[in-house]
């Protein structure tokens, strides 16, 4: 298979992580005979120190031809600390988000079984949760109209919703619930906003089209809780743009670390692969930001594409980095791999690289000779 990927490393631990899952995609490359070919492109706070703004034409242009965007991660501290800028990165991935129309972001929830102790949450709690949150992507207050007063007190967001930007994403939630344990949860406001209650309207009527899948309904904050106390009743979560961000962050503590959380954004005709956490500003530079969420992105991207044996195989070299503790510093604050080498680990393991893959006791059972 061809495939032209257009790569958006954004900023900070972005380009690290996301070199990590080109490594993955190449071995794979190589592996099973699949030919990818990458083009990068700006986005971010980077994108606006070159070009002014965070999301250049020629960014967009190439993302709109390509055949998925890999992502890395978008923000600047410069910018989070100035109420008064007019340019933001993050309004970089919101224009990407709507002018590729990302309707829906998927984020799947199931912990290695290597880092169920990893979590602060307890084994018991943890092991055997297997959830997907649906999270609407392009509507809702993060798109709604903004107005500030004059004297700049006084401020509000839109939240709008229309009908067919509810039914979309609510169709591959029920899709995806009836290849999984037949089980979906609205998550939303319904007691107080009357953008939830159109919300429970529509996916109730939908349901009927899908009377394999049961349904029920959580208002976010009793969501927020059952999250973190009992989130193995969960099997397929929809909500909302505002909810769905804070809860799917909110549920990365399952996993132990936010970075080894992929996603997938879809929609009609484009999609986007990256990993959950920011742009993590503090790590640059410094090899220590987790890649595994970002080669778990091109997992997804490889099994959106039908090829679910590569993409196994990328999962199993995560599963095989995590069993024998080749992992960075937010997983095992004693490890001495960094980004740079749970990568290579990654890659040489989809590559069958075994003659280099041995350590002594003193280090770890499974690595690669340049970090011996």
């Amino acid at each position: 298979m061809n495939l032209k990927i257009a790569v958006l490393s954004g900023d900070g631990i972005g380009p690290e992580v996301i070199l990590q899952a080109k490594k993955a995609l190449y071995a794979v490359g190589v592996v099973y005979e699949h030919d990818f070919i990458f083009e990068d492109a700006l986005i971010g706070a980077v994108a606006i120190d070159k070009t002014g703004s965070p999301l250049p034409e020629q960014t967009l242009n190439l993302c709109l031809n390509t055949d998925a965007v890999l992502l890395g991660a978008i923000g600047d501290p410069k910018y989070d600390s100035d109420s008064n800028a007019k340019v933001r990165p993050e309004q970089g991935l919101l224009k990407l988000r709507k002018e590729l129309g990302l309707f829906a972001n998927i984020r799947p929830l199931k912990p290695f079984k290597g880092l169920l102790d990893v979590s602060p949450l307890k084994r018991e709690i943890v092991e055997g949760v297997d959830f997907v949150i649906y999270r609407e992507l392009t509507a809702g207050i993060y798109f709604g109209e903004k107005k500030l007063n004059e004297e700049g007190t006084i401020a509000s967001d839109l939240c709008e919703y229309t009908e067919e930007e509810i039914s979309r994403i609510t169709h591959l939630a029920f899709q995806s619930a009836q290849k999984r344990r037949k089980k979906l949860t609205l998550v939303d406001m319904a007691n107080v906003l009357e953008t939830s209650r159109l919300w429970r309207k529509i996916v109730t009527n939908i349901s009927t089209d899908y009377p394999d899948v049961s349904l029920d309904f959580l208002f976010t904050d009793n969501a927020a809780k059952q999250i973190v106390t009992n989130p193995k009743q969960f099997d397929v979560v929809l909500t909302g743009n505002l909810f769905g961000d804070i809860l799917s962050d909110e549920a990365s503590v399952i996993t132990g670390s936010m970075g080894v959380l992929a996603s997938t954004s879809l929609g009609e005709k484009n999609v986007l692969f990256e990993p959950v956490h920011g742009s993590y500003p503090h790590a640059k530079g410094r090899n220590i930001a987790n890649p595994f969420a970002s080669i778990l992105s091109v997992a997804m991207l490889l099994e959106h594409f039908g090829l679910n044996e590569e993409a196994k195989k990328v999962y199993e070299g995560v599963e095989k980095a995590i069993e024998y503790n080749v992992v960075t510093i937010d997983l095992n604050p004693d490890s001495k791999f960094g980004t740079n080498e749970v990568g290579e680990f990654v890659s040489n393991f989809i590559l069958n690289k075994d003659d280099l893959m041995y350590f002594n006791n003193d280090n770890v059972h499974l690595g690669q000779s340049t970090i011996v």
